[in-house]
């Protein structure tokens, strides 16, 4: 396996209890590892350290043999890509909206990236608010994914989603893990999701970490 994120001893403390408690865990550079446990065992959490969003208050963090706080943040993002829980447009056009990542990217190279996501390229200039939830977060994925990350985080990011745009995105994303280079780190607690898209599992339990478990990658890729 290649290189990924490796922590070591990470604790955070919110109001003096530690949402995440000496954490040990490797993340490899490849395929789909989930995050999985219930609300409140600390998966956003550690999801956000892995960008930078937040720190750890003790314990280190390395990627791709790098620690962390020897990384440019903004650099970082450029090679660590995250799509939030709910989809975040900005105001005007999916064009202005893929802009925001990407000024200099030209048009053709924004319908690239909604292909990518399954978007047809016609939706450039329509307003992001009047797309639907499932196009609204495939428009946000091809956001993010405009700025060629190596690595993509997602958290929770069909959990507003009903049942059948849920499983397109399950299935673009799994699409554009084996298309290309792209790791996926993607936080969950269903896990009938989680075993239609994990390669392998960590799971976290008030803080910690009490189990990891690897899958069969061809079962994921014939279920």
């Amino acid at each position: 396996m290649t290189a990924g994120f490796v922590l070591r001893g990470v604790t955070v403390r919110h109001g003096g209890r530690a949402v995440l408690d000496g954490v040990d865990a490797e993340i490899p550079g490849q395929g789909v590892t989930a995050l999985w446990g219930p609300s409140g065992a600390g998966k956003s959490t550690l999801l956000r350290l892995l960008d930078r969003l937040d720190v750890p208050d003790d314990g280190s963090i390395t990627y791709d043999g790098t620690p962390l706080d020897e990384l440019d943040p903004h650099r970082l993002r450029r090679r660590v890509g995250m799509v939030f829980q709910r989809a975040t447009p900005f105001a005007g056009t999916v064009a202005g909206n893929l802009a925001v990542a990407a000024p200099d990217a030209d048009r053709d190279t924004m319908g690239e990236a909604l292909q990518r996501v399954s978007l047809d390229p016609e939706l450039l200039d329509r307003d992001a608010d009047t797309l639907s939830g499932g196009e609204l977060q495939r428009m946000c994925l091809a956001r993010t994914l405009i700025t060629s990350p190596e690595t993509l985080l997602l958290d929770e990011p069909t959990s507003a989603l009903d049942a059948t745009p849920a499983r397109e995105f399950e299935r673009t994303v799994l699409r554009l893990v084996d298309d290309g280079d792209l790791t996926v780190v993607w936080v969950g607690h269903d896990d009938g999701q989680v075993r239609r898209v994990a390669d392998r599992v960590l799971e976290l339990r008030d803080g910690g970490l009490t189990e990891s478990r690897e899958w069969d990658l061809a079962r994921r890729r014939t279920s």
